[in-house]
Parts: C-alpha cells; structure tokens; sequence
C-alpha cells in the first residue's frame, strides 16, 4: 500500500532547542536575546512557508534487495545488510517541508542576510526531522490499524506514544548514511515516485527541495536495530545520531 500524506506547518514547527542543537549551540545556559529574537522569527518563517507533505509505500524483503544496491556503490559493511533481512516488515518513505521554505533560505542569502538565513536553515533541518518523525507515526499507526483484532502485534514506536506495549520497533535509515550509498536514491525513488508529495531527485541524488529525508521504515524486534561503531564508514561520520536512536531504543 501507497499512502500520501499532508501537515499543518504547525505540526512541525521545531521548538527552539531543536533550532539551536541544529545550529550547533545546544550547550548549558540561554542564548543571547538576538539570537533568541532571529530562532523565533526563523519559527514564524518556518509557519508561514513550510508545505509538509510525505508518501511512503510498504516493500517487501525481497523487493528492498533489489533497491538497497542502488548503483553498486554501497559499503561491503552497510549496517542495513544485517538488519532489513530480519524485519518484520519495510515500508520506503520520503518527506519534505516543501519548496517554499528553501525559497526563502536562498533568498536571504542572496540579500547577505547571513545570520537569519543561516537560523532558517537550521530550523528548516529540524523541522524536517520532525516531520519524518510524523510521517513514521503515520506509517506505524496504519500499521496497528491492520492488524487490530486479527493477530497480537504490540508496536513500541519510539518518538511516539501510539502503543502501550513494546515488542517490535521502528527505525528509519536513509542513504547517505551507515554504508548506504546516497547513489541508492536512484531505485528508491523509482520505487516510492515521491513526485505526489512534492519531492524529486537531481542527478545528483540529491532532493529537491533540499530540505527532505528519504529511506526505509524497518520495524522488527530492538535487537536487530543495535549495533557498535566499528564498521569502516564510522570513522568519517559528521553526524552519529545512530547512537542517540540506539540510546533510546535501549532506553524503552
């Protein structure tokens, strides 16, 4: 099943410590009143420009063997090769908070408004975090409406409270990151055809607009989501937020 879905700005509008941890500064103490004053006008911004939208669509294990080699160009250690042949079920996925936002970012570059246009742009990141996290929301609460009253599935979702019992988990991996290549967009796309919530991909493998997120949906047990930073990509990885989800996933 293929399902396309829309946010209020509101519902992903990033609070100002998700704007701040996005621009670097999530350290102890208050940020100083002018920065305080251009995260919230970057929020406001943020309210009156987003258009979230997503798609995702459920894949089979062995359809997602086909798409996960992308153009060859994987990790011969991709994490995701241990994991997704031992999920419960996939479902690809992608999401952005539209064009108009990114609009507004280039524009005040353009104009040297640097210090704003770069707060934008963090909140812009963070908001789109936060929109995939509703967009896995979606994805899971349709999932516990399938199969309500026909077997004893308990999904513990984390970032959301939609179950009360945790059994299976999910975790979305993207390209770009953990040995899948950014190259896999390619098939992924050709896959998903995102176009229907707004989204495309440039030669480059890039999105457009910019600020989107793509990958897979796995739900399966916790275990098969853990795992050590030893593999031969960790090394030059600027954004281990793995071990925050792993963190978390321990936590539950």
């Amino acid at each position: 099943m293929r399902t396309v879905v829309h946010f209020e700005p509101e519902e992903c509008v990033p609070d100002s410590r998700a704007v701040l941890a996005a621009e670097g500064m999530s350290g102890p103490g208050p940020a100083s009143a002018e920065i305080a004053r251009m995260v919230e006008e970057a929020r406001r911004l943020f309210r009156e420009l987003a258009m979230p939208a997503g798609v995702y669509a459920d894949i089979s294990i062995a359809e997602f063997e086909e798409i996960f080699p992308g153009e060859g160009n994987n990790a011969k250690d991709a994490v995701l090769v241990r994991i997704f042949p031992r999920a419960a079920r996939l479902a690809l996925f992608a999401c952005t908070v539209g064009a108009r936002l990114t609009d507004e970012i280039r524009l005040r570059f353009e104009r040297h408004d640097y210090a704003l246009g770069y707060v934008l742009d963090a909140a812009a990141s963070a908001g789109t975090e936060r929109l995939a996290d509703l967009v896995e929301v979606e994805y899971c609460g349709g999932i516990r409406n399938q199969t309500s009253g026909t077997r004893n599935l308990n999904f513990g979702i984390l970032r959301s409270d939609i179950c009360n019992r945790q059994s299976d988990f999910v975790l979305r991996y993207s390209p770009g990151y953990c040995g899948w290549n950014v190259s896999g967009q390619r098939r992924l796309f050709a896959f998903l055809r995102p176009e229907d919530a707004g989204i495309t991909l440039r030669d480059s493998f890039l999105m457009e607009p910019l600020k989107s997120i793509s990958g897979v949906f796995v739900l399966g047990p916790k275990e098969i989501h853990r795992f050590k930073n030893g593999f031969s990509y960790c090394p030059e990885c600027r954004n281990p937020c793995c071990r925050d989800r792993i963190g978390a996933l321990d936590a539950k």
